[in-house]
């Protein structure tokens, strides 16, 4: 699997953590309240140990009782403030976030719903899946445990400094001999996290995928008994994940315990230093020594905790990072048309139109053909021979490189995207269904489309009695990609599927060559039902189908190389005659066989 490739090297990407704050604009009462905690959070936080000093010095030193409750019921009332706000910051900075991702996630999803299918077919689907579900929810952390939190942590340290400066300038340049140690090594830390967190995401990204394409496609795996050997390569992906977690908790664990040490020696020189001035001299009090070992534990803390939270900001800016880049991927049809496609007759014209999914390589060579409003053609050919990409240019999953494809004389550039598929159903041999109910199958969640609209078009076309036939009728749920149905059936519902949609035109891509002998009637005369009065476009390999198609196109490698009538083709002596008796000798030998 390729491996993403990283953004390493910066401890932090400013215009990154700018774009990300910009989705806060939307909830700026709540972001300034957040702001406003953290504050409070830090001058209730630098209080306490205030008023245990003074509490000591001019309560318990000097035996004065009421002087000691006093300072006592002062600091409860700062810790009671305190945990108020700490219960605001929590849940307003975690809200934020869900908020932020919510907005986040629902952009990502409704850009991808507008990508040619070009990227999904270059796209692994578990990679997009991590970026649309783990990758963002990793985003929230940023809110929740990275930004605010570091923020608050930063001001608690900047009220630390400042009130051990104002108490005594010694002690306090006594902590900050130690204090740029600390501050190296968090930025050391910080660096090693963010390459270490890159390679995390990616391994994670590569494990999703992994796992996603075996269990979908299980069944090949089994078929051709390959579970060791998927099994010694899910062990090396997982190996590598291993690895690259296993790598932050190395730093994690040099980080902390020489954090936990520079603490453990600050507080000692503290005891030692204003220890020796307490006996010599009245320069410093008890309550001081007390109120420095305190906030000495306020200012280093803060320092481990933000490295903690930088962790937790800088997977997060990892995530943002790869989700940015999906948002900012121009993989879209240009949607500049303006005509809206409806109540379209269905005449169609190629113009000399050329294709290539591939630089170089096309796929269609100036191709041309006409169909009038109405008819049935058929198209057929070998494999790759471009038959199935003539569908998606009509519909414009892709745009072609020259020449024109004109729908009622109109080019299909000039009509609204929308509008213009809407006007076109297509029939496709591997049926997609979701884990839903038929119905739900069927009307996609089209609120145009009711219940009544769909047992009407389900009488007409002769499906009715089979889907009533299944436990609770059209709302059996056929599970994830419809395993509940056989290939028929699941034909069935697709037929249904384009026929509510009353399409101007009726595509059908080898939509009868994977059928059993009960559905085979059913789908016969729903084709029949379907096709009737539009135009329809139907790709196959079972010639059978197509002999009352008003005319067949016949393609070699990218070409056109002969177009008319079943009878008229076979006269020819050509491609479409060989291909005909090769197909039905072929059934001939399976019947002699049998």
């Amino acid at each position: 699997m390729k491996k993403e490739k990283s953004t390493t090297g910066n401890a932090f990407d400013f215009k990154l953590f700018k774009r990300l704050i910009d989705y806060t604009s939307g909830y700026k009462k709540t972001f300034y309240f957040v702001g406003f905690a953290a504050v409070m959070l830090s001058a209730l936080g630098v209080l306490r140990p205030y008023l245990l000093k003074i509490a000591i010095d001019k309560g318990i030193v000097a035996q004065d009782l009421e002087t000691t409750q006093f300072y006592i019921l002062m600091m409860l009332a700062a810790l009671i403030g305190e945990v108020l706000f700490q219960f605001s910051f929590i849940y307003f900075a975690n809200w934020l976030g869900q908020q932020i991702i919510r907005d986040l996630r629902t952009q990502l999803f409704e850009h991808m719903l507008g990508f040619k299918k070009q990227y999904f077919d270059n796209s692994a689907v578990g990679r997009l899946v991590t970026r649309a579900v783990s990758d963002i929810e990793t985003i929230a952390s940023i809110f929740s445990q990275g930004l605010f939190m570091i923020i608050s942590d930063m001001l608690k340290m900047i009220a630390v400094l400042i009130v051990m400066f104002y108490q005594s300038w010694q002690l306090t340049l006594l902590i900050l001999t130690v204090l740029p140690f600390i501050i190296y090594a968090t930025r050391v830390f910080q660096k090693k996290m963010k390459i270490a967190f890159e390679e995390v995401r990616s391994q994670v990204s590569n494990l999703n995928t992994f796992v996603q394409e075996r269990i979908t496609g299980m069944k090949i795996v089994q078929i051709f008994n390959c579970e060791k050997t998927e099994y010694q390569n899910f062990k090396a992906i997982n190996e590598k994940h291993k690895k690259a977690w296993i790598k932050t908790v190395w730093y994690n664990a040099i980080f902390f315990p020489i954090a936990e040490m520079s603490t453990s020696i600050t507080i000692g020189l503290i005891v030692w230093f204003g220890g020796l001035r307490v006996v010599e001299s009245d320069m410093l009090s008890l309550g001081i020594i007390v109120m420095f070992i305190e906030l000495t534990q306020m200012l280093f803390r803060p320092l481990r905790q933000i490295a903690d939270k930088f962790n937790s900001l800088q997977m997060g800016m990892v995530a943002a990072n790869r989700v940015f880049k999906i948002i900012d991927t121009e993989s879209r049809i240009p949607n500049e048309g303006t005509r809206l496609a409806e109540e379209l007759k269905g005449h169609i014209e190629f113009k000399d139109v050329r294709f290539s999914y591939i630089e170089d390589e096309e796929i269609l060579k100036g191709i041309n053909f006409n169909i009038k409003p109405g008819e049935t053609i058929a198209i057929v050919g070998a494999t790759g021979a471009g038959k199935s990409t003539i569908i998606n240019l009509l519909s414009r999953y892709y745009d072609i490189d020259s020449g024109q494809i004109l729908i009622d004389n109109h080019d299909v550039k000039n009509y609204e995207l929308a509008s213009l598929r809407n006007e076109i159903a297509v029939v496709l041999q591997d049926v997609f269904l979701f884990a839903d109910s038929i119905l739900k199958n069927i009307t996609l969640s089209k609120p145009e489309i009711d219940e009544k609209d769909v047992i009407q078009a389900a009488k007409d076309i002769g499906v009715h009695e089979f889907i009533m036939s299944l436990p609770n009728g059209y709302n059996y749920n056929v599970k994830e990609r419809g395993a509940m149905l056989s290939s028929g059936q699941r034909q069935l519902i697709s037929f249904l599927r384009a026929y509510v949609t009353n399409p101007g035109i009726l595509v059908l891509d080898e939509a009868t060559s994977s059928i059993d002998s009960y559905s085979e009637q059913l789908i016969q005369n729903a084709t029949e039902k379907l096709t009737k009065g539009r135009t329809s476009i139907i790709i196959a390999h079972r010639l059978a189908t197509i002999k009352n198609a008003d005319k067949i196109i016949v393609m070699e490698y990218g070409n056109i190389v002969e177009i008319g009538s079943h009878n008229e083709l076979l006269k020819m002596d050509g491609y479409y005659q060989k291909l005909y008796e090769a197909q039905f000798e072929n059934q001939d030998n399976t019947q002699d066989a049998e």
